[in-house]
C-alpha cells in the first residue's frame, strides 16, 4: 500500500517505535490517528505536526472503547486506510513459577486480547477501502522461547499466528497484512510496562548495538509499501529467526545462557 495521502491509525503512538512511525508516516504524506493510553503522551506529536495528527486516548483492553474507535476516527478524518498496532508490554523478568496471575492477565490482555480487539474493530472498515493495510507487532520472543519472558512470548506468538492467519484469510481482498519482529530497540518499554529492569540487562544493553526507533519506523513503513508479510528489524532479529529455524534446540540453549544472569 502506498502511504501518500492515506489516513493511518497507529497504536502506542505516545512514544518509542509508535511515535517514530507516526513521524515517518507524516513525512511520507499520510495523515495519522494517534492512539495511546494517555492523551498527554501525544501532545508533542500534535504540536510538531499541526493538522496532521489527531489524538485518541484509548485503553486497548477495553473492548467497548476499541469497538467505537474506528467510527470516531472516520467521523473526524473521513476514512481509515490502515492500522499499525504497536502497543504492547513486557512481563517482569521472572520464571513462570514466580509470576503472579495479575501480571499474567495484564500481559495477555494488552498484547493478545488488545490485538484481537483492534483487528476486529478496524478490519471491517479497511475492507471497504480501495487499498488498505494492517500491521501487528510481534517480537523475537514470538518465535523464539525466552526464559523470564515466557508469558510475554506466548502472547506475542499468538500475535504472530493471528496475523499470519489474517494474511491468509485476506489474500483475495484489498487488505495487505504484515507482522513485525523488532530486534533490540532503544525504547522505554520496560519502564512503560511497570517492570523493573535487571541491572545486568542494563549493562548488556550498553554492549550491543540497538536500533533507534526511527530506523525501525523506516523499515516498517517500507515493509508496508512493499506489502511484506514478515518484517524483521535489526540484525539480531534476522539472525535469531534463521538460527531458530535451523536448530531450535541450539538456539534455545543459546538464549537460555544469555538470559541466565537475569533470572538469578
Amino acid at each position: 500500500m502506498k502511504i501518500k495521502s492515506k489516513i493511518i491509525a497507529v497504536t502506542g503512538a505516545g512514544g518509542g517505535i509508535g511515535s517514530a512511525i507516526v513521524s515517518r508516516l507524516i513525512e511520507r504524506g499520510a495523515e495519522v490517528a494517534a492512539i495511546d493510553l494517555k492523551a498527554e503522551s501525544m501532545i508533542s506529536l500534535i504540536e510538531k505536526y499541526p493538522g496532521k495528527v489527531t489524538a485518541y486516548a484509548v485503553n486497548i483492553t477495553d473492548r467497548q472503547s476499541v469497538d467505537k474507535l474506528p467510527e470516531q476516527i472516520i467521523a473526524d478524518l473521513g476514512a481509515i486506510d490502515g492500522i499499525i498496532h504497536c502497543a504492547g508490554i513486557i512481563q517482569p523478568f521472572v520464571k513462570v513459577t514466580e509470576l503472579d496471575y495479575d501480571a499474567i492477565d495484564k500481559v495477555i490482555n494488552v498484547n493478545l486480547y488488545g490485538t484481537i480487539y483492534i483487528n476486529k474493530a478496524f478490519l471491517p472498515h479497511l475492507l471497504k477501502r480501495p487499498e488498505a493495510h494492517l500491521v501487528n507487532f510481534s517480537s523475537m520472543g514470538g518465535f523464539l522461547p525466552v526464559p523470564g519472558q515466557a508469558i510475554y512470548g506466548a502472547s506475542k506468538a499468538g500475535v504472530k499466528l493471528l496475523t499470519e492467519a489474517l494474511y491468509a484469510e485476506l489474500l483475495s481482498t484489498n487488505v495487505g497484512v504484515s507482522v513485525v519482529f523488532p530486534g533490540a530497540t532503544e525504547t522505554s518499554i520496560t519502564q512503560n510496562s511497570g517492570v523493573k529492569r535487571p541491572k545486568s540487562s542494563a549493562e548488556d544493553a550498553k554492549k550491543y548495538k540497538m536500533l533507534a526507533p526511527e530506523k525501525v519506523a523506516e523499515l516498517v513503513v517500507e515493509g508496508v509499501e512493499k506489502n511484506k508479510l514478515q518484517i524483521f528489524t535489526g540484525t539480531d532479529s534476522n539472525f535469531m529467526n534463521r538460527f531458530y529455524r535451523f536448530s531450535p534446540t541450539r538456539a534455545t540453549g543459546f538464549i537460555a545462557k544469555k538470559m541466565a544472569s537475569l533470572l538469578e
